[in-house]
């Protein structure tokens, strides 16, 4: 997980610390010496970890871009915790922050996920080692091969909400093939990584198998919890084995089933992928087959909602011999739009309808262009959002007119 250092050069932090001595210090002295600690641990402990450095005021600057190389991130200044004073402080923002626009919204919450720890120099550096960048020393297992391992950034707890049956909430310290190592205090530790270093290590077995293959090896970290072991570029030249974790539970993954059921081809009575390996066990089909009574509109690609809206323009040129069609379209489109809040969708449809007004033959049927001007109106006061035309049940129905006759009636 990258980490990102802001720095608090505000006039504030030079604020002098009284101590006893002949020397002066200010805030922002000792607030270089505790994230130097800082730095010196995650140099030692997290390597591979990108690190980002940005100064700010009253404005802000980015210092160093995202880097591994911790040198250049030696001096650092955090906070004192001073809100300040003025505009733009963090008490005026505060105070104000149901008062601003949507050009000008408060940055807090992140509209990304991330986590932020905010250290004033009434803590302890220590605390967010601790907290944040302890090591996470790990076994991998796999038949009669082990390797101790380090995960960074280290793996979180678990938590669902709202979920009756209980669940796995942290990694479990004794895993099958994947738990928490007990590392033993060592005085000389640079020694015992350079002798580590030396020591055939079966996850570069692992990492170049799953590199060249293209595939990823299944994971236990505890009971019911698992994840999965794969090959990741960073560049051209270099890929790092990462590891994913499932939601816990014993059947993660639906569509392949349960975890606790896999095994290896040979246990099979026949091979599942075919001689010729051209066919697959997966996905597994559900034992109870689903039935809907009508299918459910799904926006997911821009495909979908553009063919919906071609439906409906193709059925408005072919009015009033396809008003029935034209309006069941409409009305699919309306619920969907009505329940995803897209209302800025039923203005766009509703212009498209007026358009194709305006563009009728003159022999078109007299008909056509009053359906297509009331699908228009009703729904632009469906995109107002007013619970009187925008209800949910609620339907368009065709407009009866002198042109319309039987083909009405039978809507």
């Amino acid at each position: 997980m990258p980490t990102v250092v802001v720095m608090d050069v505000s006039l504030s932090m030079t604020r002098p610390v009284s101590i006893e001595g002949s020397e002066e210090y200010q805030r922002k002295h000792l607030a270089a010496h505790g994230l130097t600690m800082l730095f010196e641990h995650m140099a030692t402990n997290y390597k591979l970890e990108f690190t980002a450095l940005v100064v700010f005021s009253s404005l802000w600057e980015l210092m160093v871009p995202f880097t591994r190389d911790y040198n250049t991130l030696q001096v650092v200044l955090v906070t004192d915790g001073c809100l300040g004073i003025g505009r733009g402080s963090l008490r005026h923002s505060l105070a104000t922050q149901n008062q601003r626009s949507e050009s000008n919204r408060f940055p807090l919450p992140f509209p990304f996920p991330s986590k932020l720890y905010i250290m004033c120099m009434a803590n302890l550096e220590e605390k967010l080692i601790d907290l944040a960048y302890t090591p996470f020393h790990a076994v991998l297992k796999c038949g009669h091969l082990t390797a101790d391992v380090q995960v960074f950034p280290r793996p979180e707890p678990f938590v669902v909400d709202e979920e009756i049956d209980p669940i796995p909430k942290v990694i479990n310290t004794e895993g099958d093939e994947v738990g928490t190592g007990i590392t033993d205090d060592n005085e000389d530790e640079n020694s015992a990584n350079q002798i580590a270093g030396k020591i055939p290590n079966f996850c570069v077995l692992l990492h170049g198998s799953l590199k060249v293959e293209g595939m990823v090896a299944i994971v236990q970290l505890g009971p019911e919890w698992h994840g999965m072991l794969y090959s990741q570029a960073d560049s051209k030249k270099k890929s790092n084995l990462m590891m994913s974790l499932f939601e816990p539970g014993p059947e993660p993954l639906p569509w392949l089933g349960k975890m606790a059921q896999l095994g290896p081809i040979s246990d099979a009575k026949e091979n599942p992928y075919g001689e010729d390996d051209n066919k697959s066990p997966f996905p597994l089909q559900p034992k109870n087959k689903r039935s809907y009574a009508q299918n459910v509109t799904v926006w997911i690609k821009p495909s979908g909602l553009q063919t919906d809206v071609q439906k409906i323009l193709r059925n408005a040129r072919k009015l009033p011999e396809k008003t029935q069609t034209f309006y069941k379209e409409l009305n699919r489109l309306r619920k969907a739009a009505l329940a995803f809040g897209f209302l800025d969708l039923l203005k766009g449809v509703a212009d498209m309808l007026e358009r194709e007004c305006t563009l009728l033959p003159d022999t078109a049927h007299p008909d056509a262009a009053f359906q297509l001007s009331h699908a228009a109106q009703q729904l632009k006061l469906a995109s107002t959002g007013t619970s009187e035309y925008a209800a949910y049940d609620q339907n368009i129905t065709p407009l009866h007119t002198d042109f319309s006759g039987s083909s009405t009636e039978r809507i």
